[in-house]
């Protein structure tokens, strides 16, 4: 278990990667300093961006007090959630079965969940053409992850048992169901844990950081197409 007395310096945005990060320094109870990163400005590619996130994607962090004390930044949110959870020692169990089970769930959210539910939505509210066999296709994947988590949640009240960085780095993405097309009605077991998610105080606090770039950010679609189409994880 780890203190933290210098904020943890955040580049963010509001976006589902972005929230990752944000819910999990609110339950940590971790000081952080928020940097706005606007994707729809470009700042992303930014030199000095780029020397801690070098595939400009937000989110990345830098801990003034990392291994040895010495500053260290690391990129890539579920890099980040790990990193996170193994300093504070929370979330993100020690033991070697108990988190194998998280990492499973997390990295299926990062290699699939994140994915296709970005071109899902991309495809449905963003394309400058409607393509059919896309829509079709992505609102299709994104029903049958669905799927997997509700049949995951029917025995248990979280992805890998107890609450960890796995439902935090999938929360971000199933919030914004409808635009995927999806009807948590269908699901009731993920239904379930969606709404025990968004009652957790942390949870709501970390998707409010920023909440009026998020309000710009949905008429700007140049923005839009950075994370819904280049590449959401």
């Amino acid at each position: 278990m780890s203190t933290q007395t210098q904020p943890i310096e955040l580049y963010y945005w509001p976006t589902p990667n972005g929230w990752k990060v944000t819910v999990m320094l609110e339950e940590l109870g971790a000081a952080y300093r928020v940097h706005f990163v606007n994707i729809g400005q470009g700042e992303q590619f930014a030199p000095s961006f780029l020397a801690i996130a070098p595939n400009n994607r937000m989110p990345a962090i830098i801990d003034p007090e990392g291994p040895g004390g010495a500053p260290i930044s690391v990129f890539e949110s579920g890099a980040i959630l790990q990193y996170l959870g193994r300093k504070f020692g929370r979330f993100y169990p020690s033991e070697e079965r108990a988190r194998v089970e998280v990492e499973e769930w997390l990295f299926w959210q990062m290699g699939g969940l994140g994915p296709m539910a970005g071109q899902a939505h991309h495809f449905r509210h963003y394309a400058p053409e409607q393509v059919p066999y896309a829509i079709e296709r992505y609102t299709n994947e994104v029903n049958r992850l669905y799927g997997v988590m509700n049949r995951r949640l029917q025995d248990r009240a979280f992805l890998a048992g107890d609450y960890s960085i796995a439902d935090i780095s999938a929360i971000g993405w199933v919030k914004s169901y409808a635009r995927q097309g999806q009807d948590l009605d269908e699901f009731p077991d993920l239904k379930r844990w969606f709404k025990t998610m968004m009652a957790r105080p942390a949870v709501a606090r970390g998707c409010e950081v920023g909440i009026e770039h998020r309000k710009n950010l949905a008429d700007d679609k140049d923005a839009q197409k950075v994370l819904f189409g280049q590449r959401a994880r």
